[in-house]
């Protein structure tokens, strides 16, 4: 049986596995906390500079090899394939992020469910609700974790086509008509032109060189490169699939449902009055108060807002641990399901240890050096091991593969001209961004200037 993606299949399904909870609070967060629209531009030009030229890399591997992120390294490199095998440990990122991501899910959908009943007033009662939920509600945050657990392993035993394909051919036109409902609302308030003015007029002097190494930080995160997803899901495309125009969809997709997003979120806190820069607290604390300010559809909205980002984390976290089910059937000829079997154990373990983090009576035996089991897995994950996969695969592309494989890949689809600029920018202009992010974000370079 093929099961590969068909074109359009392989297009939501990397949407998909790009957009994720962090378009919903942390890039409002981000541009918020950082003058708004001159820090939107900024994260353009390093979203294509940067996250594209290392999401090129990945797809021509995938195209090239048509096999799991660590096997790709070993077919491809020209000597030493055994040492270039141990490369593909980045998979083992998208473990970690699922692991934690999963439990954030639930917490989204226990919010979802919320909105049927009485949304908080005021941020005083949001804020000692939300602090009561994660710090105490050890069973109801178990539960909802499960609950998110269950739904995408579901989807991933049922393969490429019939699971992965599926589900983003269902969830990801229903997310853009939810974003879109919702943005058609938010014109109808005063706050949307505030919002529209906040992201898209620039004002360059709010700009310092913090926000602009954040700006290159979230579009690097945002692309989902460095984990071998693209790899994995490129691997399984249609061979007539075009790499170039592909790509070029998925990029701009995933920017309109930031900016959308954003301004559907901006267009309530200028409404309200409220605070743009809050991280976190600006989904599960400001919003519902909010949306309480509307009446009865603030329930309406409360509730499309959460559903929303319900399925923007499952077809993420779907694309997270896909890299290694497929590297276990590969590698040492498991069945899917003894593979998913496998990995959801170590997803379902880590992913309880982070919610017990949280929770009184068991988070003091989870922490370690002041940070807890939740804080540290996200600190790994994202501050170390996902900026040492993206630098991996621009050293491995730009100078292991030989350039004519690359060509032979990317010509007939982008072109010489273009062809040269995205190679030029991966070996010599990707690689420095993103060890510069993995400088800052690990602190390695508080601890150097110390």
């Amino acid at each position: 049986m093929n099961d590969k993606f068909s074109r359009l299949g392989f297009i939501l399904s990397i949407v998909g596995a790009a957009i994720g909870l962090g378009n919903a609070w942390k890039f409002p967060y981000m541009v918020g906390s950082n003058g708004g629209s001159a820090f939107v531009l900024v994260y353009l030009v390093f979203a294509i500079v940067v996250g594209l030229s290392i999401f090129f890399a990945e797809m021509s591997m995938g195209r090239l090899a048509k096999t799991d992120p660590v096997n790709s390294f070993r077919m491809l490199a020209p000597s030493n394939k055994r040492a270039w095998g141990f490369a593909g440990v980045m998979m083992i990122t998208g473990i970690f992020v699922a692991s934690f991501y999963t439990l954030i899910i639930g917490w989204v959908a226990k919010y979802a469910l919320n909105s049927f009943f009485e949304l908080p007033a005021d941020i005083q009662t949001s804020s000692a609700q939300f602090g009561a939920f994660i710090s105490s509600g050890a069973g109801e945050q178990i539960l909802y974790f499960t609950l998110a657990f269950f739904a995408y392993f579901f989807v991933l035993a049922k393969g490429i086509k019939g699971g992965i394909e599926s589900i983003n051919l269902l969830l990801i036109p229903t997310l853009f008509v939810l974003i879109l409902l919702m943005l058609v609302f938010s014109t109808t308030m005063d706050g949307f032109e505030k919002a529209l003015e906040f992201l898209l007029v620039p004002d360059f002097s709010k700009l310092t060189a913090e926000s602009i190494f954040m700006a290159l930080g979230l579009a690097f995160f945002t692309m989902c490169v460095g984990i071998g997803a693209i790899v994995t899901y490129s691997a399984n495309m249609n061979d007539s699939t075009n790499l170039f125009t592909s790509s070029l969809y998925v990029v701009a997709l995933n920017i309109i449902i930031s900016i959308a997003i954003g301004l559907v979120i901006f267009t309530f806190v200028f409404e309200f009055d409220a605070q743009p820069s809050q991280g976190v607290g600006l989904a599960f604390i400001s919003l519902p108060t909010l949306f309480a300010k509307l009446g009865e559809i603030g329930h309406f909205l409360c509730f499309t807002f959460f559903i929303a980002l319900v399925f923007a984390g499952l077809t993420s976290a779907v694309s997270m641990v896909e890299p290694f089910i497929f590297f276990l059937e590969r590698e040492f000829g498991f069945s899917r399901l003894k593979a998913i079997s496998i990995v959801g154990a170590v997803v379902y373990v880590l992913g309880i240890l982070c919610a017990l983090s949280n929770v009184d009576g068991f988070k003091e035996g989870l922490t370690f050096f002041e940070k807890g089991f939740f804080d540290w897995l996200d600190y790994i994950a994202s501050n170390v091991m996902l900026p040492l996969g993206g630098i991996v695969f621009c050293v491995f592309v730009g100078y292991i593969i030989k350039r004519e494989y690359l060509e032979d890949v990317f010509l007939r689809y982008m072109g010489r001209a273009i062809f040269e600029i995205w190679y030029f920018l991966l070996r010599f202009v990707a690689p420095v961004c993103v060890f510069a992010v993995f400088v800052v974000n690990s602190g390695l370079y508080d601890f150097v200037m110390k």
